[in-house]
């Protein structure tokens, strides 16, 4: 098990791997402690069954630039290869503003090639690599040092099988004609904007029922805060304060430390000094906040009258067509899109690129009176009408 240590390793490792039509990639990381994911160690490999086609890189090293493995990454004529790739790709997005191109995520290519929902990579192991998968490395600490040889094999196997995975994915989606469908799927992964966060949008993640314009007002100013401070300290934004206890100020409206100190979920630690200040100022901006300026809440939904009945036969003809292509439902096609559909709405994903073509446009024509559905045996199938 070869563990680059030097930048001059690592580019002749990426400069081999440019020989090669892909290279599988994985990353151990830590982010409890952080705001931003610690990179720890990265796994790369090439097709090939020699002990070099496989290795492991320390980023922790002093004076290792991974600028090698980033020229790889920009190099258009070898596939990067992952699974579950987003928070892999958030790591190099923040790191150097790279994501790899192409790249393919064989967590996405199992759900179309019909493997169910968010296939694990456990899960396609024994299925296509017919091998077992030694977990008892997953909680490591990965930023120790040094790593033992079973944490090294255990890194090493999320590469090795990655392997065979892709070239048996790429071989189906070939015989099939879905290329195109994981293509789609990876243009919210290849986007640089699903890694940038905003402060002033965050208060779209807190759920809460009271939706005033004034109460949302004083949560955006809350949670722009706590983002800010955040990512400066590079601190995890529950360290911070937690939701909870961010929409327990919104309602409350503390005005003074004293205040402050009446909160039943703020931490001690945000009771006083910056943290205590940049509340006491959020909450101050929130209530004076203009009308005009208030968070927009998206609120179409409540007006939607859903037939429930449609909606059903909806769930019906997803089922069908699963049945049909062999793909997971939720890809195709979620609850929420169902009711939106037969509530009326026609902007949502089941309608567009390749889940049209395979269900949205027979459940407009459902909704239309077009079509209705029958049983034959054990399938259900669609009847012109």
């Amino acid at each position: 098990m070869k563990t680059l240590t030097t930048t001059q390793e690592l580019a002749e490792f990426c400069k081999a791997a440019k020989a090669h039509d892909y290279v599988t990639v994985d990353t151990e990381f830590l982010r409890e402690r952080t705001y931003y994911s610690k990179l720890c160690l990265i796994q790369l490999a090439v097709p090939g069954k020699d002990e070099n086609s496989a290795v492991l890189v320390d980023p922790l090293v002093d004076d290792l630039s991974l600028e090698p493995l980033y020229d790889l990454f920009r190099d258009t004529s070898v596939v990067k290869v992952f699974h579950a790739a987003r928070q892999d790709l958030e790591i190099f997005y923040v790191d150097a503003g790279v994501i790899p191109e192409p790249m393919f995520d064989t967590q996405v290519a199992a759900m179309v090639c019909g493997f169910g929902e968010q296939a694990g990579y456990e899960t396609l192991v024994r299925r296509i690599a017919k091998q077992p998968l030694d977990k008892t490395s997953r909680f490591t600490d990965w930023s120790r040092r040094p790593l033992t040889d079973a944490q090294k094999t255990y890194a090493l196997a999320d590469v090795t099988h990655l392997r065979v995975i892709y070239e048996y994915l790429a071989k189906k989606l070939e015989t099939t004609d879905r290329k195109k469908w994981v293509s789609e799927e990876l243009q919210i992964l290849t986007d640089p904007a699903t890694y940038q966060v905003h402060p002033e949008e965050s208060w779209k993640r807190i759920k809460t029922r009271n939706a005033s314009g004034k109460f949302m007002a004083i949560v955006r100013e809350l949670a722009r805060f706590r983002e800010i401070y955040a990512q400066a300290r590079n601190i995890p934004r529950n360290r911070v304060f937690k939701d909870d206890a961010l929409v327990e100020l919104a309602s409350t409206k503390p005005a003074t430390p004293l205040d402050l100190n009446r909160s039943r979920l703020l931490l001690r630690e945000a009771r006083k000094g910056d943290i205590a200040d940049g509340i006491l100022a959020a909450v101050k901006a929130g209530l004076e906040c203009p009308q005009d300026k208030w968070p927009k809440i998206d609120k179409s939904g409540d007006k939607m009258q859903v037939n429930p009945a449609l909606a059903d036969l909806l769930r019906v003809l997803l089922k069908a067509k699963t049945e049909d292509f062999g793909v997971a439902s939720k890809l195709i096609a979620t609850a929420s899109d169902l009711d939106a559909i037969a509530g009326g709405a026609r902007d949502v994903p089941a309608l567009r690129g390749w889940r049209n073509d395979v269900f949205g446009q027979d459940a407009l024509r459902l909704c239309n009176g077009e079509i209705a559905l029958s049983v034959k045996g054990s399938s259900v199938q669609t009847v012109e009408l």
